[in-house]
């Protein structure tokens, strides 16, 4: 069986990397598997998942079989040891759906998966190569502001609880994305599918 070059796509919060994942799957036809959108559908549909957070939280989490979303926010954000405990029941059923998904596309030269929390779900240990989508503070600032609606003291609390500096460094290519410039973004992503394409057939 084939199995495709698997490539993480993440950043900073505003840097833009759903837009460059976006770019990927309509411009250059490359599968992209969004963690934070099947994390919240497996969250609500899983039956390993809705087992361990009943046990962690109580079964007023699944009232009426449905995921109380507030009660789940609130007890995430409540302690950072509890985010912890959460997190270790649905990262690895996210990452098996992936790894399900990535069969299902073994066809394809290149998949990709997005994720925010790249390096800290343990997600990039399950790939082979790191894309890191890259912009200014100031920059990231702005779009998640307006992305969100939110203030600057809520964006920049959530920014301080990411490393991207450090995210950056771990990369095996880095997009500059400061200009929102498609022409340039593309271009550098031509360039980075060009040497994973190459990289599969040595």
């Amino acid at each position: 069986m084939n199995t495709p070059k698997t490539i993480g796509i993440t950043g900073g919060i505003g840097s833009g990397k759903s837009y460059v994942s976006n770019l990927l799957r309509s411009k250059f036809g490359i599968p992209v598997y969004d963690c934070d959108t099947e994390a919240k559908r497996l969250t609500a549909t899983n039956a390993e998942i809705r087992q361990k957070l009943i046990a962690l939280i109580g079964p007023e989490v699944f009232e009426g079989g449905i995921l109380n979303k507030q009660l789940l926010a609130d007890y995430l954000f409540a302690d950072v040891e509890n985010a912890s405990l959460v997190n270790a029941i649905i990262h690895p059923v996210v990452l098996k759906d992936f790894a399900e998904w990535s069969k299902v596309k073994s066809q394809e030269p290149i998949v990709g998966l997005e994720s925010a929390i790249l390096y800290e779900s343990g997600f990039n240990d399950s790939i082979d190569y790191v894309l890191f989508v890259d912009a200014s503070e100031d920059v990231r600032l702005h779009r998640a502001m307006l992305r969100d609606t939110a203030s600057e003291e809520q964006i920049k609390a959530r920014m301080k609880m990411q490393q991207p500096e450090l995210h950056r460094l771990q990369a095996d290519f880095i997009i500059d994305n400061n200009t929102s410039d498609d022409t340039r973004l593309l271009e550098q992503l031509k360039q980075i599918i060009h040497k994973l394409k190459c990289s599969k057939q040595s």
